[in-house]
């Protein structure tokens, strides 16, 4: 599994809604239309008004790697470029475990996360 973060950082708040607008239908479409596509979402920060947290999860390196050759990406970047991004601070993750968070039981897991 491959997990993206990201926080883009605009110059205004009005910059930051419009980008929104403007990229919910590319969301959908990727989200819809990009097999191995688990999660793509760029949603406003609720504490911070210029800036959107990015978040996708793709099922394998080969889903992400098609993702960045298919044309939503390329409409995403089209739309990204018109909104006056001033810093996009963004990271990929290769996961090799997970679980769930919480036990059966409703408590949280601790230390160690992950046992054999």
């Amino acid at each position: 599994m491959i997990l993206i973060s990201a926080v883009l950082e605009f110059k205004n708040q009005e910059d930051r809604d419009r980008c929104i607008e403007i990229c919910a239908p590319i969301q959908w479409d990727t989200r819809t239309q990009e097999e191995g596509c688990e999660s793509y979402c760029f949603a406003a920060d609720p504490c911070v008004p210029n800036c959107i947290q990015v978040y996708e999860r793709w099922e394998s390196e080969e889903a992400m790697e098609a993702h960045f050759k298919h044309p939503t990406y390329a409409r995403m970047v089209e739309a990204l470029g018109s909104c006056n991004i001033v810093e996009s601070r963004n990271r990929m993750y290769l996961v090799a475990k997970d679980q769930p968070v919480y036990h059966e039981d409703g408590t949280p897991r601790v230390m160690p996360i992950f046992e054999d």
